[in-house]
């Protein structure tokens, strides 16, 4: 919740934000996002919240929290004057449409009547801002002439998104340094690390002197390459939160016959095997091999090395909560069609290939996934059930993250129970959640958010390792 200001902003200061049904739908907490300033929700927008309070998912659960809280102002006065929340200046207001709205907004959908509000207020001469995750809207309402804007909190910048790792040139003796001692000091890399580009809106505000070199976040991996020749390179990664820099090598024997690919495959995987890393998070483009590495991953530590009880694999139906009844057949039939990918990958790894001895009396791989689902060491379910459950000891995936709100995020994180690592995985390229963006989805959200922490670690996978082709089209188009 963004903190309002100790003093009310003067009236001629103060703007009015009218706030589309979906900003609401996406955080309930939107209403008070606006420090001492007037919120309005159109009258529509309640009738629309009425309609989706019903529903048993989190757009359900948003919309009944929504309506809580307009309840819990209404003791406090009349919504149709406005309330204060704060205790200075910050209002909410439910408004009606207008009686005569232009022409453009007279067909009366929802929609319309809910810009026809925010139309009021700029004609009115108040400093009117639409907000509105629709896309359509904000078009809609811009052409009218309304100040208009996408809601903004928990965005962050999509084009220069944390990949995990930097690359440096130094000198051939700092490799050679990190492989012989097992580990530099961070401060023997700091003169080779790149410094901040200049942000002339902070220039005000920088400190005099020499702008400092940028820091290696809590397992941020670097790349090293040698000044002198191209062939010689290094890779280290921070360990956690020390003040060292430790050499990071490809896993000499396969991860449930999987070898890393490409140096950013290497990265994931120091990431998923590492016990002291409790949350890693994958982007990357389709065939980048997010997915398979972080299953690769999970069946060696839970069936080889028995480190956790199980592997848990969640993906979101989009919306999340939508009801898997509306696939034909039983739930098994259900389910395997929703996790179709989950067991392509499945099947991949467990095929003769890299199925492990304790596999060899299962003569297919489809045969080998079934007694791994019956005996409990593979679970594949629906994130719809994961509210209110406590998950301890599992090796969690969760799959297709981007499609998820930084909410969603928030509840399947807070689901972890102790011994629990967490996996999320997702291409913010392909997100199929109509209100969301690269910027706003859950999973970008989580990797800037949790950047820095010690048993977090984050990879951005570059390189499509799917096929030729997959890597053709994944570079061209």
């Amino acid at each position: 919740m963004t903190p309002a200001s100790s003093d009310a902003a003067p009236d001629n200061e103060r703007k009015v934000f009218v706030l589309d049904t979906n900003v609401l739908l996406h955080n309930p907490e939107s209403l008070f996002m606006f420090a001492d300033n007037e919120v309005v929700i159109p009258f529509v927008v309640i009738e629309e919240l009425d309609a989706f309070k019903k529903q048993n998912d989190d757009v359900g659960r948003n919309a009944r929290q929504v309506i809580r809280h307009l309840d819990s102002l209404r003791r406090k006065g009349k919504l149709s004057d406005g309330v204060r929340w704060n205790g200075h200046g910050g209002t909410v207001k439910i408004d009606f449409a207008v009686n005569d709205p232009p022409a453009a907004l007279r067909n009366p959908t929802p929609d319309n009547r809910i810009i026809s509000v925010a139309y009021q207020h700029m004609k009115r001469g108040d400093r009117t801002v639409f907000i509105s995750k629709d896309i359509n809207a904000r078009i809609k309402s811009d052409a009218l002439g309304i100040p208009t804007m996408d809601f903004e909190a928990q965005k962050v910048d999509a084009d220069r998104l944390y990949t995990g790792y930097v690359t440096l040139n130094v000198d051939t003796a700092l490799i050679n340094q990190l492989y012989e001692e097992k580990q530099i000091p961070l401060s023997d890399i700091e003169p080779y690390l790149p410094r901040p580009e200049a942000d002339p809106d902070a220039e005000q505000h920088a400190p005099a002197g020499k702008p400092q070199p940028i820091k290696l976040q809590a397992n941020q991996f670097a790349m090293l390459h040698d000044n002198l020749d191209p062939s010689h390179t290094g890779l280290g990664r921070r360990l956690g939160e020390t003040n060292h820099l430790i050499p990071v090598t490809a896993p000499r024997k396969s991860v449930f016959g999987i070898f890393a690919r490409n140096v950013q495959q290497t990265m994931a995987l120091d990431l998923l095997l590492d016990d002291e890393i409790r949350l890693v998070t994958l982007l990357g483009t389709a065939g980048s091999g997010k997915t398979l590495l972080a299953l690769a991953a999970g069946l060696a530590k839970a069936l080889n090395e028995q480190r956790y009880d199980r592997v848990l694999v969640a993906r979101p139906i989009m919306p999340m909560g939508r009801d898997i009844g509306y696939l034909p057949g039983d739930v098994e039939d259900k389910l395997t069609a929703w996790m179709q990918p989950i067991f392509d990958n499945l099947t991949y790894l467990l095929s003769t290939r890299g199925a492990g001895s304790q596999h060899a009396e299962s003569k297919t791989p489809e045969q080998r996934i079934k007694a791994l689902i019956d005996s409990g060491q593979i679970v594949l379910e629906p994130l719809t059930y994961i509210r209110g459950r406590s998950i301890p000891n599992q090796f969690m995936i969760v799959d297709e993250a981007q499609n998820l709100t930084p909410h969603e995020v928030k509840t399947i994180a807070s689901r972890v129970g102790e011994g629990t690592k967490l996996i999320l995985t997702g291409d913010v390229r392909q997100i199929d959640n109509p209100y969301l963006d690269g910027s706003s989805n859950g999973l970008s959200y989580l990797v800037e958010a949790m950047k820095g922490v010690g048993i977090v670690g984050h990879v951005m996978l570059a390189k499509s390792e799917r096929s030729e082709l997959a890597s053709l089209i994944a570079d061209r188009l």
